[in-house]
């Protein structure tokens, strides 16, 4: 590898690990919006995404540079690749950030229902998962894109144990069903935050070993 396709290379892992980073904080807020009622803090989420989607358009556009300038080959060829699809999955999950604080913004004002949703404990999982996915694809770490991809399924329970709970809260306060539902898509939207953390572990799997891992999950121990 040429120091000049290295230099850029360590640049990309930069711009990715600060769009992840920026996401990240995106998702804690969204749901801290969600507890706390808290409108201003949602719509601030809201305003946030032209940032990302910004960021999004010049990390596509600097990897399709490094494809042009430098036709890399093997992992190099694999790494910008796979970072190209990351960022996309993290522009996805900045929507689904700003999809929860809209939910938030509504919630705000409405009588609070008296159902407990554990949501702090949800978006703390997930949140893990996008981090140790990052993780993954800067140390070069199989193992722990692995994890990530396994821990997929503890999500899945526990929205499953929140839709159970809105049937539950329906039943009992029918006429708070759409406040109910309004907390129900944001366990659906952390839900599907975990699936496009699970995305980028198996980016990262492919990037390092070149196997292609989605629906095969077999491949994760070899």
């Amino acid at each position: 590898m040429s120091q000049l396709l290295q230099k850029e290379i360590d640049k990309i892992k930069r711009q990715i690990l600060t769009l992840g980073a920026i996401v990240e904080e995106r998702v804690h807020l969204a749901v801290r919006a969600i507890d706390e009622r808290d409108s201003a803090l949602a719509q601030k989420i809201i305003d946030g995404d032209p940032e990302i989607d910004r960021m999004d358009v010049d990390m596509e556009e600097d990897c399709l540079k490094l494809l042009a300038l430098y036709q890399p080959v093997a992992i190099d060829l694999r790494f910008i690749v796979s970072v190209i699809k990351i960022n996309s999955e993290l522009e996805r999950i900045g929507d689904l950030a700003v999809n929860i604080g809209e939910r938030a913004v509504f919630l705000a004002g409405q009588k609070p229902v008296d159902i407990s949703f554990d949501f702090p404990s949800m978006s703390e999982k997930v949140k893990a998962m996008l981090k140790n996915s990052l993780d993954a694809l800067v140390n070069m770490n199989t193992a722990t894109a692995a994890r990530v991809i396994e821990t997929d399924d503890e999500i899945d329970t526990m929205n499953r144990a929140m839709y159970q709970t809105t049937q539950q809260g329906i039943r009992k306060h029918p006429d708070r069903v759409e406040s109910l539902m309004h907390l129900w898509s944001v366990s659906r939207h952390l839900e599907r935050i975990a699936d496009h953390a699970t995305n980028i572990a198996e980016d990262v799997i492919y990037m390092i070993q070149g196997t292609i891992v989605r629906h095969k999950t077999e491949e994760f121990h070899k």
